[in-house]
């Protein structure tokens, strides 16, 4: 199967899809070890790890893309990414979409903010006007009928920059319009994640972030809602984050660092046994 092809078949099974999200081939593998059923590659988290930037829409599409292919490549999940505004006009998104796909992409994710977009956690975000918001999405469904082996999630951050109305009006014009997976960015209370719920169809993420606008709320009351994934996008990075400051801190105070995983066990993450196999098998004698 590809993996648009393992993607859809998720959607279509009676499980709940929790979703973790990585930022590189490592925390991918660790994704798939741990036994989730597919991941997405953060935008925020990608912009961390790669630049140590902040995620304002500094890092470009070939960015994006080269990071999304090393990922791709280091585990078998489908792995949605995040394709931010598609990076221009429709033409661009068509682009975009594509270039996910062909680098091994099961779904791709657009978004309605003006470019250059940022973290739907964070102030500061504008939407485009209703029309061109609808036109990314159809540039990117285009490209998925023309030929593109991918899946298509349309975001929408008007809650918060025009109301929920707006929110939920633009949601209903996308899954109409034939996006695969439907994302009602940074809903603010458990009532507008129903709300969300009751009035969209088709498949519903909801974006869980760590002190963020919206509940972070138990699996099954998100599934009770109507939502079929869950999206961790910052745990790993988070989780990360300060356990590095920690050894740091211990090196800093004359302490060699507690807890941390085995020289082995890094190995064999990251393919040590495999590739000693290999070496075997062609080893000339």
């Amino acid at each position: 199967m590809s993996p648009a092809a393992k993607l859809r078949a998720l959607l279509q099974s009676d499980e709940f899809l929790r979703m973790p999200c990585c930022f590189d081939g490592m925390s991918a593998k660790l994704v798939e070890r741990a036994g989730y059923p597919l991941t997405f590659m953060s935008g925020f988290s990608v912009s961390a790890a790669r630049g140590g930037m902040p995620d304002t829409g500094l890092l470009s599409y070939g960015e994006m893309v080269d990071q999304g292919r090393s990922i791709c490549q280091a585990t078998n999940l489908p792995v949605i990414g995040d394709g931010d505004t598609g990076y221009g006009n429709a033409l661009n998104v068509k682009r975009t979409v594509q270039g996910y796909a062909q680098a091994g992409f099961a779904g791709i994710m657009i978004e309605d903010q003006i470019s250059p977009k940022r973290c739907g956690h964070t102030k500061g975000k504008s939407t485009v006007e209703f029309d061109e918001a609808c036109m990314r999405i159809q540039a990117a469904v285009d490209a998925r009928k023309e030929g593109a082996d991918i899946l298509i999630m349309a975001r929408t951050d008007a809650r918060e920059a025009r109301g929920m109305d707006e929110a939920l009006k633009r949601m209903r014009a996308f899954e109409e319009i034939g996006a695969d997976i439907l994302f009602l960015e940074a809903p603010q209370s458990r009532e507008e994640m129903q709300l969300f719920c009751d009035e969209i169809r088709g498949p519903k993420m909801a974006n869980l972030v760590e002190q963020g606008k919206t509940p972070v709320l138990p699996p099954e009351e998100l599934q009770a809602m109507g939502f079929k994934i869950a999206a961790y996008p910052l745990t790993l990075m988070l989780s990360a984050m300060k356990a590095m400051e920690q050894a740091l801190e211990d090196l800093k105070s004359n302490r060699h660092p507690e807890n941390l995983a085995s020289f082995e066990h890094l190995q064999d993450v990251i393919g040590f046994p495999d590739y000693y196999a290999a070496e075997e098998k062609y080893k000339v004698s």
